[in-house]
């Protein structure tokens, strides 16, 4: 069905602001993005839960994809994310730094982040972090360190100006960026073929060199299923 040009937008304003808090993944993980990271340095490896063609899963789909690290790191993570996640904003809190110091900025590791919104407001983070260009990471980063304060806000679409203003979108370019048609489509043609072809139905999900990991994991965890790849 094709859904008017208004849809995000008009929508913020009516999905429950509890909403978010379910979509998420149900590994157990914790869900607050203030939680303590880990500090276990000999922990095992979880288990994957399902493997995929690498080759395939890089193939680029409706959107082009977003990476940060070397296309010569041995290791490549998707990680597909809701921004109205509370485990996926754990991961990024708690975890990624860790992650981006120790892995991609080192070479080791190239890291994709891909959309997988459960609701209008995580489109809605989604579409604006794509219509921010080159600030697109930056730009998730904020999202998810505030995303208490504007995922369960009751005016959520001026919540989420004021952190757009600071990225640089003006009234005019934030109302385009969240009415454009093609831009919703795609990024919801990224979440359709995680589900589809990928077996996507939680976030976060993470294809490390193929093989799938569910769930806020923490930095030891990863380093467990990492290091052995190197």
């Amino acid at each position: 069905m094709t859904l008017s040009r208004r849809t995000v937008l008009s929508s913020l304003a009516v999905v429950p602001a509890g909403l978010f808090l379910a979509a998420c993944s149900d590994s157990g993980q914790q869900g607050a993005a203030n939680a303590a990271p880990s500090t276990t340095s000999s922990i095992a490896a979880p288990p994957s839960s399902g493997s995929f063609n690498m080759a395939e899963v890089l193939k680029e789909g409706a959107l082009p994809d977003k990476v940060k690290g070397s296309e010569d790191a041995k290791v490549t993570i998707v990680e597909y994310a809701s921004m109205t996640c509370s485990h996926c904003a754990s991961f990024a809190v708690n975890t990624y730094p860790e992650l981006e110091k120790k892995y991609i900025d080192t070479g080791k590791v190239r890291f994709i982040l891909r959309e997988f919104p459960f609701d209008p407001r995580a489109e809605a983070g989604f579409m604006l972090a794509r219509c921010a260009g080159d600030n697109y990471f930056p730009m998730i980063d904020v999202l998810f360190k505030q995303q208490m304060n504007w995922a369960a806000a009751e005016n959520v679409k001026d919540a989420m100006f004021q952190l757009a203003k600071l990225a640089g979108f003006t009234e005019e370019s934030f109302n385009a960026c969240l009415t454009d048609q093609a831009l919703l489509d795609q990024v919801r043609a990224v979440q359709k073929r995680g589900a589809e072809e990928f077996k996507i139905d939680s976030t976060p999900s993470f294809i490390i060199n193929g093989k799938v990991y569910k769930g806020a994991l923490s930095i030891d965890e990863m380093s467990a299923i990492i290091d052995p790849l190197l």
